[in-house]
């Protein structure tokens, strides 16, 4: 996506890049302050508990933004023996990630509408918010589908009954062959993970973007 764009379009390019590392840095260090608050001592440990990128992004989910534009940081390492509930901790903690990337697409959203119409559509500043809330939804959603090692696998074992979490986390074993079977494009060039939550991507954009 952005290595394509390099050339026909390097601003843009450039613009979503700083849109990437920003939102991959404030979504991991979410996750590692909720840790850290709910008792958790071992992101600060390992200096996951800052705002600085080179603590934060990923190898390999930083190619798949640059490839497919999403992709994820680097997972916040936790001891769920540090923390007092630890299946519905180990939720909240993976909850913070996806809500800062919403919560900074919305707070973008409204300076978009302070700037007006106008200046939202010809302004540097006004496109640069525009890929930035563009960025956190998809990061945002993205983070949801429950498979590990996304968030959302972590938020379904938060939710269901003892029992079920105990069979639901047998499936983390699986994680990274079913998060490569959603994501790798099949017939027509689209992926499942395309399929399902572009419209929920499209949707929240058209709302936020004027």
């Amino acid at each position: 996506m952005v290595l394509s764009e390099l050339f026909s379009n390097p601003v843009g390019a450039i613009l979503f890049l700083v849109s990437i590392v920003i939102a991959v840095s404030v979504h991991e260090f979410s996750h590692a302050k909720t840790a850290d608050n709910l008792g958790d001592p071992t992101p600060k440990l390992q200096g996951r508990v800052t705002l600085d990128p080179r603590s934060h992004l990923d190898p390999m989910g930083s190619l798949l933004f640059l490839l497919f534009g999403f992709g994820w940081g680097k997972p916040v390492p936790y001891d769920p023996y540090n923390l007092k509930n630890p299946r519905k901790d180990a939720a909240m903690i993976a909850l913070a990630g996806p809500m800062s990337n919403f919560g900074m697409a919305i707070g973008a959203s409204i300076l978009l509408h302070i700037m007006g119409l106008q200046m939202a559509h010809t302004s540097i500043i006004g496109a640069f918010l525009s890929i930035f809330i563009s960025t956190n939804l998809v990061l945002g959603v993205f983070n949801f589908v429950p498979v590990a090692p996304l968030d959302g696998f972590r938020i379904i074992g938060g939710l269901v009954s003892d029992d079920q979490a105990e069979e639901w986390y047998k499936l983390e074993r699986y994680g990274f062959i079913l998060l490569l079977f959603i994501i790798l494009p099949f017939a027509g060039g689209r992926s499942i993970l395309q399929t399902f939550i572009s419209p929920v991507i499209s949707f929240l954009t058209g709302i936020l973007i004027p």
